[in-house]
């Protein structure tokens, strides 16, 4: 609700795309200037204490929003600021999100849970929460769906307030056993990135997906919903169904994937999925029918959420549970870090290309990065040596994925 909702609300501000470029892009820097911190947080603080903090900054944040939106004093430059507090708030919470699953379930269960997990979340931002946003707009304004908006997100605090509180699964070291506070911070990062760099498989995927980033996320998030408007004559309700069709074909495709084992050539698969998954693109920058963009978007979003149930468990199977929050932040940092790059220059190249031809690059190209990550590091072979298509016992970690001792 909140995407659609401060899209409209840029447009209704008289803004265009260089002003939801600098809007969206604010979120992205928050959280690629934190995540790495909200790694090393999810590692020695209880997780549940982490996502009822950022769920009721983040309340407090979109209430202020909506104060402002409904009193009509509301300009761009409020939204950038609580843009960027979202952005500082997901730092925090993706990590901790993501190595808390793990510690509740058997790694044969994590597949089929990150399946389920992948069809709810398209299922609800892509779908439910746009066709939601969408009617308050239409009824109302995108003040309206700013205050639901705040309303969901208490439900969600009163949720997590249920949830079982976790130990942190790691041996710590206090403050007084060798350094200071602010030393130790670091020391967990070094170890974060070591581990990175002395692990091919997680070096190379999360290059290839930087460059992805850089390709495509500008193009998503700032032009389609002028490419909506422009070349197919769409509003608000045009928009919010593009975004259900990437949200219900993410949906399918976690499903199919949670419904099968991992496969083989769990590498080459992900990798593919996100590369040739891009394809469609090119048909969302260059048709006139609304019904043909929502198809292509189906298949991108199905393709996304496919591999992106795969590269989950891949990261709870193969990474050891002690560095699990700061190898999830560095997910998140290093294929995050040409987010506001992207949507900085999305506008201007836009711009200058045209949007036929910016989604033309952006669907094409990743093809071939794909191919370039599967084969210089030749991940085919390590995806053999380290099975993942057998059920291990839980907590158990494949032969040569270990990182160094930290």
């Amino acid at each position: 609700m909140w995407l659609v909702a401060l899209v409209w609300q840029v447009i209704q501000s008289g803004g265009g795309p260089a002003e939801l470029a600098l809007v969206a892009g604010a979120t992205s820097v928050g959280l690629v200037v934190t995540v790495l911190f909200g790694g090393v947080a999810a590692d020695r603080i209880p997780q549940k204490r982490i996502l009822i903090a950022v769920e009721l900054a983040k309340t407090v944040a979109i209430g202020t929003a909506a104060a402002l939106a409904t009193s009509g004093a509301l300009e761009i430059w409020h939204l950038a600021v609580v843009a960027l507090l979202l952005g500082i708030g997901d730092g925090f919470f993706y990590p901790a999100y993501s190595a808390m699953l793990p510690s509740i379930l058997p790694a044969e269960d994590l597949l089929p849970a990150n399946g389920f997990e992948g069809v709810l979340r398209p299922t609800l931002i892509q779908a439910a929460g746009p066709a939601a946003a969408s009617l308050a707009i239409a009824v109302a304004s995108p003040a309206v769906a700013f205050v639901v908006v705040t309303a969901a997100q208490l439900v969600a605090v009163s949720i997590l307030v249920f949830l079982r509180p976790l130990p942190v699964r790691r041996e710590l070291v206090t403050a007084g056993a060798g350094g200071s506070a602010i030393g130790m911070v670091f020391a967990d990062l070094a170890g974060g990135f070591r581990y990175m760099l002395r692990t091919p498989w997680l070096l190379s995927t999360l290059l290839f997906a930087s460059i992805l980033v850089l390709l495509i996320m500008g193009p998503i998030e700032v032009l389609l919903p002028f490419a909506v408007r422009d070349q197919t004559g769409g509003g608000p309700a045009e928009f919010a169904l593009a975004l259900a069709a990437f949200g219900v074909g993410g949906a399918v495709g976690s499903l199919l994937v949670a419904s099968l084992r991992l496969p083989r050539r769990y590498l080459t698969v992900m990798i593919l999925l996100w590369g040739a998954g891009c394809l469609p693109l090119i048909v969302v920058g260059s048709t006139s029918s609304l019904a043909l963009m929502v198809v292509a978007l189906f298949v991108v979003g199905f393709a996304f959420s496919a591999a992106t149930v795969i590269w989950g468990t891949l990261l709870q199977r193969r990474v050891p549970p002690e560095l699990l929050g700061r190898v999830s932040s560095l997910d998140f940092f290093v294929s995050l870090a040409f987010m506001p790059v992207s949507m900085a220059l999305a506008g201007t190249v836009g711009g200058l290309l045209g949007l036929p031809l910016t989604f033309v690059v952006a669907g094409a190209v990743p093809v071939v990065l794909a191919l370039v990550a599967i084969l210089v590091p030749r991940l085919y072979v390590d995806e053999l040596q380290h099975p993942l298509d057998l059920a291990p016992h839980e907590g158990s970690v494949p032969a040569g994925s270990r990182g160094p001792a930290i």
